[in-house]
């Protein structure tokens, strides 16, 4: 095999295969419009049966863009963060671009400023920040932006572009259901403190009670993993019969271990104690018993992240900080069913 065989083609190679000039392949690579069809098809042809891949750095110093986005992402292995890097990942590149993704541990003013040079570094165009907790949200508000940025799983009082689900409409759905189905009182586990779509969440659940003229009892918390639900439900368990029919559990991996350490203590799920989850994880369906739940619908969240950058980067925004809310949608499965207490039953 020659060297020539080795290297992979290059548009001068096109070129002499189609009889065509360098700049004519240029053209067709660039869709002008001032080429004939017949030409156009003569030099795909020989694109196709070269293997020809247009070289990335060539382009962007020949157009001064270099098609590629960032991301920077923390939490990505839980369900919501990975769920919506995987989306991001998507909607890029359904628009034409790559994505380079610096993933940290937690996003701290010094780790985050790395990143943003790294990518900066590697010529990105824009930046989407998965920044679910309040001290990343802090740390991005902080620094010296040299690209357009957007933000991500944010939640709500943010002054940097945005796009989220609206954590607390969730919450409403999720505590109004329970209401609706003749619970006195809704229990709530809620997610970690530093977490701003944790504190959404329990936001939107003390305001259902409160306008339903209910004492909001102390909510619990969690760290969104199974075991840390498991021993919350432990806890839960001690209050059945003196109150507890119904819990709001701030997402569905954390409601998997309160239903387990239910279904240890006795205590019958929807008979018993009603249990709604949240973020619709694909095996809360297969829960014992399938779990109502709220759930997120990440790929909008991607698409919508991706778009808005594409504006903020294109100059299509107004001033300002844009905020994109996305509406999540009630999920209801055999973990919860219409409640009937009786007369003079559990007490509040």
């Amino acid at each position: 095999m020659t060297h020539a065989q080795l290297r992979p083609p290059t548009m001068a190679d096109v070129a002499r295969l189609a009889g065509v000039s360098h700049q004519t392949v240029s053209r067709v690579l660039g869709d002008h419009p001032n080429v004939r069809d017949e030409t156009r098809a003569r030099v795909l042809r020989a694109i196709e049966e070269m293997g020809y891949r247009r070289n990335s750095s060539a382009r962007a110093l020949a157009t001064r863009r270099t098609r590629t986005l960032g991301v920077v992402a923390s939490g990505t292995t839980l369900y919501g963060p990975a769920s919506t890097l995987f989306a991001l990942e998507e909607a890029a590149r359904a628009e034409g671009y790559l994505v380079s993704t610096v993933s940290l541990r937690k996003l701290t003013v010094e780790q985050l400023s790395e990143a943003l040079d790294h990518l900066s570094e590697g010529g990105v165009e824009g930046v989407v920040a998965i920044a679910p907790q309040r001290s990343a949200v802090e740390a991005l508000a902080e620094l010296r932006r040299p690209f357009p940025v957007v933000a991500v799983g944010t939640g709500s009082g943010v002054e940097i572009p945005s796009v989220n689900v609206d954590q607390h409409l969730g919450a409403r759905l999720a505590t109004g259901h329970l209401l609706a189905a003749g619970h006195r009182k809704v229990w709530h586990l809620a997610g970690p403190e530093d977490w701003q779509e944790a504190a959404d969440r329990t936001a939107g659940w003390r305001a259902t009670l409160e306008e339903a003229g209910v004492e909001p009892p102390m909510p619990l918390r969690g760290d969104w993993s199974p075991l840390s639900g498991y021993r919350a439900g432990q806890e839960l368990a001690g209050w059945v019969g003196r109150g507890l029919t119904a819990v709001f559990v701030a997402n569905d991996q954390m409601a998997l271990g309160v239903l387990r350490a239910l279904r240890e203590a006795g205590v019958r799920t929807p008979q018993d104690v009603a249990v709604v989850g949240f973020d619709d994880i694909p095996e809360s369906e297969f829960f014992a018993p399938p779990l109502t739940t709220v759930r997120q619908d990440f790929s909008t969240v991607g698409k919508r992240s991706i778009a808005l950058l594409l504006d903020l980067i294109e100059g299509r925004v107004p001033s300002g900080s844009p905020l994109v809310a996305i509406e999540p949608q009630l999920v209801v499965r055999a973990s919860t069913f219409p409640y009937a207490p009786q007369p003079g039953g559990t007490p509040d």
